[in-house]
C-alpha cells in the first residue's frame, strides 16, 4: 500500500504480483480489470472537470462486504476532519432484499456530526428557530390514538405539529414540553372533552386560526 500513491504505481505492483504468484488467468484479469476501472473513473473526473476534487488512495478501505466496485470517502478541501461521507459500488445488495435481477447501484453513508462540524468551523451554520404550531399530548395511553388523529387533522390543514407519544404523569409536564419546543398551541387530547366531542387547545402565544378550529372540530 504505502508504494501505491498513484495509479501507475498500482499498475506496477499488480504486474509484479500477478508475475510472482501463481493465480489462474481468470483473478489475473479480473485484476487487471479492477485497475482499469480506477483509470476511466479517474479520467471521466478530468473530463468533468473535477480532477482536483479527486485522487487515488490505496489505503481507502470500507468495512462492508457487499461493494463489488471502486469504494471512495469524501473529506473537506483542508483534510482536517474524518470523513464527510464514505461509500462505493455495490451490484449484487438489493438482490439480497428481493429484487429479481441484479441492479447496479452506487451509495454512501452521510456524517451529519462531521458536517455540523465543518459548517461551525467555516462559521456556515445558520439559526433555526426553535418553533412548532402545536405540541398535541394525550391525558393517558388510552388516548394516544385520538391525539393521533388530531394530529393528522392539523397536519393536514397545514400546521407544523410535535406529538407528545409518552403521556406525562402530569397535565403540567405536558405543558411545559409544548412550551420548551416553542409551541404557539397546545391541543390536549382528554378522555371526558372527547366524549363530549371537544378538543382542549390553549393558546400559549397567538390566537387560534378560525379555520384550524372548524378542521378539529371535525375529527
Amino acid at each position: 500500500v504505502a508504494r501505491c500513491s498513484s495509479v501507475q504505481d498500482l499498475e506496477s505492483v499488480v504486474a509484479e504480483t500477478i508475475d510472482e504468484s501463481n493465480i489462474t488467468a481468470t483473478a489475473s484479469a479480473a485484476v487487471a480489470s479492477a485497475v482499469q476501472e480506477v483509470k476511466e473513473l479517474l479520467s471521466m473526473a478530468e473530463d468533468c472537470g473535477i480532477a482536483d476534487f479527486v485522487s487515488f488512495d490505496a489505503t481507502v478501505v470500507r468495512g462492508l462486504a457487499y461493494y463489488t466496485g471502486i469504494v471512495f470517502e469524501c473529506f473537506d478541501r483542508r483534510g482536517e476532519l474524518r470523513a464527510i461521507c464514505g461509500g462505493g459500488r455495490y451490484d449484487h445488495l438489493l438482490t439480497k432484499y428481493g429484487a429479481k435481477t441484479k441492479i447496479p447501484c452506487v451509495g454512501f453513508g452521510f456524517g451529519d456530526c462531521v458536517v455540523m462540524e465543518l459548517l461551525s468551523e467555516r462559521g456556515k451554520l445558520f439559526e433555526l428557530p426553535h418553533r412548532v404550531d402545536f405540541v398535541v399530548a394525550p391525558y393517558n395511553r388510552g388516548m394516544v390514538g385520538k391525539a393521533m388523529a388530531v394530529a393528522a387533522v392539523l397536519r393536514e390543514a397545514g400546521a407544523s405539529v410535535d406529538s407528545v407519544l409518552e403521556p406525562r404523569r402530569k397535565v403540567a409536564q405536558a405543558f411545559d414540553y409544548a412550551n420548551r419546543a416553542g409551541a404557539d398551541f397546545m391541543a390536549f387530547v382528554a378522555p371526558d372533552e372527547w366524549e363530549a366531542g371537544d378538543v382542549c387547545i390553549k393558546s400559549l402565544r397567538a390566537p387560534l386560526p378560525s379555520e384550524l378550529i372548524s378542521r378539529v372540530s371535525k375529527v
